[in-house]
């Protein structure tokens, strides 16, 4: 099954503009075209294309996958708009050299990808010798910036994604004359043992205090004062009781007085009531 390798570590290189030549016969000779001419089957020709750019790997490793069909579909857009060998060899370099330039970095880039593709598409379309040639025709021209718009820039964060580095920003800030705190979990630490240090100290402080009170009281309480506190127990004890049966006869009393009010309350309407017909009856 296919995997996606992993980016190959390299250096990262800041977004850059970067120069267009004159490209036939950069990377397809005339010797390549010919043999590839003669091949009809795709697979064939894929493989004949990771051959010749070392790709053999292309159906295990991903990456070189990609760059195959890359490179396979330039042929085949070539193929059917019937350009010439010249022709074939300096577009299929524009793309080749465009996609270097996508993956050179991992940072966005894609104004600097379009400056290079115009102005390469330009080197091929003016006759100005020694800096262009009129390779490709005003149609020819429109029909290879559709195709490139529409596959290639299209899809170029998907280049970006597969062929660059994931970029992590670890940002750390110091401050001149201010002195080093220590990291959160030393610090946590400190304040924790410190924390607990002083509560168990506090703990056996208090113990301490507790115990050696007690022992001071048994010492120093005498008969006659253990005699006194015994029965100033029991008369706070009987006055509670007494309070507490204070407290519910006053509760019951407050209920009875209560509950009388309400049936005078309510049998007051009924009484008017009648008075007020019998008053009637009269008249």
């Amino acid at each position: 099954m296919p995997s996606l390798a992993g980016p190959e570590p390299h250096k990262l290189v800041q977004p850059r503009d970067h120069k267009a030549n004159v490209s036939i016969w950069a990377d397809l000779t005339v010797n390549d075209l010919d043999v590839l001419d003669e091949v009809a089957d795709v697979g064939d020709m894929k493989d004949m294309l990771a051959q010749l750019f070392n790709l053999v790997d292309y159906k295990e490793n991903m990456k070189h996958g990609i760059l195959v069909d890359l490179y396979f579909y330039t042929i085949q857009f070539s193929r059917e708009n019937k350009f010439s060998k010249e022709q074939t060899s300096a577009f299929f370099s524009i793309v080749k050299k465009l996609h270097e330039i996508c993956t050179e970095t991992p940072f966005g880039n894609v104004d600097h990808c379009f400056r290079y593709f115009r102005e390469a598409i330009l080197r091929h379309a003016v006759k100005r010798p020694p800096f262009s040639i009129e390779l490709f025709s005003p149609d020819e021209v429109r029909v290879i910036s559709d195709y490139v718009m529409n596959t290639y820039f299209r899809h170029f964060k998907m280049y970006k994604y597969v062929f660059t580095p994931l970029v992590r920003l670890d940002l750390s800030m110091s401050y001149v004359g201010v002195p080093v705190t220590p990291s959160p979990s030393e610090a946590g630490d400190a304040e924790d043992q410190t924390a607990d240090t002083e509560g168990q100290d506090a703990a056996e402080d208090k113990e301490g205090a507790d115990t050696e009170g007690e022992k001071e009281e048994e010492k120093e309480e005498s008969p006659a004062a253990k005699e006194l506190r015994q029965l100033i127990h029991k008369h706070l004890s009987e006055e509670l009781k007494k309070l507490k049966i204070t407290v519910d006869e006053q509760l019951k009393t407050t209920e009875e007085v209560m509950n009388k009010k309400l049936a005078s309350v309510e049998g007051t309407p009924g009484k008017s009531g009648r008075a007020s017909s019998r008053g009637k009856k009269n008249k």
